[in-house]
């Protein structure tokens, strides 16, 4: 494969690929601030918050240009399309730069892949400007149905398809993400989330085709730390 002969990056290079990411129920404007001054410092390429942050986030990483990125759907995905479409476009007005979106899984089981792709869409139009990624949570589906999840993403425009919230009951592997990547057009992009806590982990995930990687270990992952 094209990613297998992927070069050791520097930590600035590996930083500059990481959505940092902090989504715990008990995060505080004070612990939202100093994740931002983790990402003011290693040059990380956005936060990833729950929505109610995006306002402090954008206010702490003004003229940085490191994006801020508000999930939506999040966890469960099983909100309306109307909620998620509504929750998008009060972000963005917030100042989010990026939407990372859970795509509504029970519709996905079921094979509805036509409603799949219309709430994606939705999602896509409330989003503008900014660019959406669609988790589809991989640990649920089978390999035909990240397949078609995928091919839905990629027709309601997204820009990056992603692998796991963090909260199912499996995060990233190498041969979804390959799956991933084989599966659309090269201008979708792959960012692997859910379980990432060191640099071989992120490697070996962009070596399998991912271009992003989510994680809330981003300050471990860049330092080295194997532990």
């Amino acid at each position: 494969m094209e990613h297998e002969m992927e070069p050791e990056k520097t930590t600035a290079e590996l930083a500059a690929v990481i959505d940092h990411t902090l989504l715990k129920m008990v995060a505080t404007e004070k612990s939202v601030i100093e994740h931002c001054a983790e990402a003011k410092k290693y040059g990380f390429a956005s936060v990833v918050v729950n929505p109610c942050h995006v306002a402090t986030c954008v206010r702490e990483l003004a003229e940085t240009g490191i994006k801020v990125c508000a999930m939506v759907g999040y966890p469960l995905g099983a909100t309306t399309s109307e909620t998620k479409a509504f929750e998008a476009r009060q972000a963005v007005a917030l100042g989010a730069a990026e939407i990372d979106m859970v795509i509504n899984i029970g519709l996905a089981k079921a094979g509805n892949w036509a409603a799949v792709e219309r709430e994606i869409a939705a999602v896509v139009a409330a989003s503008a400007p900014a660019l959406v990624k669609s988790i589809i949570e991989t640990c649920y589906l089978t390999a035909d149905e990240k397949g078609k999840a995928c091919l839905a993403a990629q027709a309601a425009g997204v820009k990056y398809i992603q692998t796991s919230t963090g909260f199912g009951t499996g995060g990233a592997t190498t041969e979804d993400v390959a799956l991933m990547r084989s599966a659309v057009d090269p201008s979708v992009k792959i960012k692997a989330s859910g379980g990432i806590r060191t640099r071989a982990d992120a490697m070996a995930m962009l070596r399998a085709g991912a271009e992003r990687i989510g994680a809330s270990a981003g300050v471990a992952i860049v330092a080295g730390n194997e532990d």
